[in-house]
């Protein structure tokens, strides 16, 4: 067997676990020693990833061919920084509070960066460093949180099928349909 083509994703997303500590949200959090994830892994865990060209999305055929496929008629951005979030100190600690959606949430950094957490199968935190270029695709009914990092920016381009619904249900909600969709999808029947 030949190696395996490397596709570029590496260069604009990247995963680790996280460490335990209480430190600033805004920080790494490697483990000592560091422990990184595949995107392989993450797709396993039901997280899709594209590198995309962020300098020109208006224009992009790979961005246009992922929305066609994948239904999503509805795009909007939203810039994370101080400069242009209302309230960010309280809105930044709000992304950061473990939660779960009922339709994926797709987010497209277009500039900056910033951290997805999200839970592997034994509760664990990994952290999903998305850069410029970057896009990924979190599914229904995955505890996840959101942070910008020590930098303070991200422009992230948002993508929904339909008209854009963004209620997070705090944890817990397993009760909830898309929670029980994804223990069942992703987290039961997975192979090992």
């Amino acid at each position: 067997m030949g190696e395996a083509v490397k596709d570029g994703r590496e260069e604009v997303i990247q995963a680790w676990y996280m460490d335990d500590s209480e430190e600033d949200q805004r920080l790494p959090h490697h483990k000592d020693p560091k422990e990184f994830v595949s995107l392989d892994k993450l797709a396993e865990l039901g997280v899709l990833s594209w590198r995309l060209d962020a300098d020109n999305y208006e224009t992009d055929e790979d961005l246009k061919k992922i929305r066609e496929s994948r239904g999503y008629s509805y795009m909007d951005f939203c810039e994370v920084c101080p400069e242009k979030l209302p309230n960010y100190e309280v809105k930044v600690k709000s992304f950061f509070e473990e939660h779960l959606h009922t339709d994926e949430e797709i987010r497209y950094c277009v500039a900056g960066s910033g951290y997805f957490d999200v839970r592997d199968r034994n509760e664990a935190w990994i952290r999903v460093l998305v850069k410029k270029g970057g896009m990924i695709v979190l599914p229904a009914g995955i505890y996840h949180r959101f942070t910008v990092d020590s930098d303070n920016y991200i422009k992230a381009m948002r993508l929904f099928v339909g008209e854009p619904v963004w209620t997070p249900y705090n944890r817990p909600h397993d009760h909830l349909p898309a929670r029980k969709e994804y223990v069942d999808n992703f987290m039961v029947n997975a192979s090992a």
